[in-house]
């Protein structure tokens, strides 16, 4: 068995938290791969590492050198390497990390310090190698992540490396400069070693035990989802729910490998599976994993006779948001409608009444109307397509609840049923969903 561990944030905040990460370690010798991330707040007040080395690189545009700020983070670190009993010098590779970023100027190498310190502090305390992401991460001239090439590199990096710490949420350009992910990519450089190196688990660290069926501020009750498969979370994590980062399930995917969320102050909880679909096995009665949401969409409804017998009719409506530069997240559709459903947030300054105005030209419908402030909401479940009544079901108490649907869309893989709503019902929405299936269980 071989695990690769990531720890989040949280679970870097402080001496005290590394120190159970280092009791996780020990109680389990398959732990070999250690991915960390910058330490994160220890309290409500506090700023996050990577947000302080953020206004570090303001500093340095603005002012010319970010002395002060940086000042910040080697407190911050040299009061974990005092807590810690290190003998490691850290002030030497403090002096020679801020001098970097003072030379580098770069946005991407100064945020990705916050990993490297980490790395290099924790690998001093557990007493395993450190092996620089630079080193095995690469990205192409696109900017995305060079995946074959970053597969070798991790293989013939780590062949001979026992245990080792890795810094995550950076790596190498194409031209050999440091690239970082988008924020919370140290969850895909854990998943990217879990696969480099042919893991059995990859175990994903952080602050709560694992994926909840729906969101806590609303369902203060919400159970946790023991196990879910890739393409249910896929489903969830772009409806909002967030504890993983979406794009950390494509390099496990490939290797089949399963993830496990768990709890880094709670590390006896169980936590969340996240299986391929072969290795998903029905747990008890369960019809729904999930339920998720968000806010603020606007759907453009069109209505015209014979639509369906048009040729080009809705390539023509599509090529009026392409030439906006907009991103659709449905469309639902009848044999006389169609209906475009757009974030909010692209259709500021006029643009809005621009495509409306546009697709009249281009099509010529018979009516189009718009509705403004509405939720999506996703409720996905491996056991949906297998059961009977489940759309009954959700609309059933919905329609007890009171709540008017405006739209509903359900995947052809019949893992999802995603239905629009008033913002203002959102919150009611979510719970009456939460009652209907999992509430009736108790």
């Amino acid at each position: 068995m071989l695990k690769v561990c990531k720890f989040g944030g949280t679970s870097m905040a402080d001496a005290a938290a590394i120190r159970k990460i280092k009791d996780i370690i020990g109680a389990d010798a398959a732990r070999k791969y250690i991915v960390v991330s910058a330490p994160g707040k220890r309290n409500k007040d506090d700023i996050k590492i990577t947000d302080t080395l953020y206004a570090c690189y303001r500093d340095l545009e603005e002012k010319g050198n970010c002395k002060a700020r940086f000042a910040l983070i080697r407190e911050r670190f040299l009061g974990i390497v005092k807590d810690l009993g290190l003998s490691l010098n850290f002030d030497e590779i403090l002096d020679r990390t801020e001098a970097e970023i003072t030379e580098k100027k770069s946005a991407d190498f100064t945020a990705s310090r916050g990993e490297y310190l980490a790395a290099r502090l924790v690998a001093e305390y557990l007493g395993f190698e450190f092996v620089d992401a630079e080193d095995m991460i690469r990205f192409d001239s696109h900017g995305r992540l060079n995946d074959e090439y970053t597969d070798d590199k991790v293989k013939t990096r780590l062949k001979k490396v026992e245990k080792a710490v890795i810094p995550g949420f950076y790596g190498r350009d194409y031209e050999g400069k440091v690239k970082t992910f988008s924020r919370g990519g140290s969850d895909i450089t854990g998943s990217v070693i879990a696969r480099g190196v042919s893991a059995d688990l990859y175990e994903n660290w952080t602050d709560v035990s694992g994926f909840l069926v729906c969101d806590p501020r609303i369902v203060p009750e919400a159970k946790t989802i023991r196990q879910i498969t890739y393409k249910e979370l896929r489903e969830l994590s772009y409806m909002g729910a967030s504890v993983l980062h979406a794009e950390a399930i494509f390099p496990v995917m490939k290797g089949k490998i399963p993830i496990n969320i768990k709890n880094t102050f709670k590390p006896e909880d169980a936590g969340t599976m996240i299986v391929p679909n072969e290795q998903y096995k029905a747990v008890g009665d369960d019809v729904i994993t999930g339920i998720a949401g968000k806010k603020n969409f606007t759907v453009i409804f069109i209505e015209k006779s014979m639509m369906n017998s048009e040729v080009g009719f809705v390539r023509r409506v599509l090529s009026v948001i392409e030439h906006h530069g907009l991103c659709i997240e449905h469309v639902p559709s009848g044999i006389d409608t169609l209906s475009i459903v757009l974030e909010s947030e692209q259709l500021q300054n006029g643009v809005l009444t621009d495509i409306v105005n546009e697709i009249r030209e281009n099509v010529s419908p018979d009516y189009v109307h718009v509705i403004e402030n509405i939720s999506l909401i996703a409720t996905v479940g491996h056991g949906m397509a297998r059961r009977r009544g489940t759309a009954a079901t959700l609309f059933t108490a919905l329609a007890k609840a009171g709540i008017n649907i405006t739209m509903i869309d359900q995947g052809s893989s019949e893992l999802n049923i995603i239905i629009g709503v008033a913002n203002a019902d959102y919150e009611k929405c979510i719970r009456a969903i939460y009652d209907a299936f999992i509430g009736a269980q108790k």
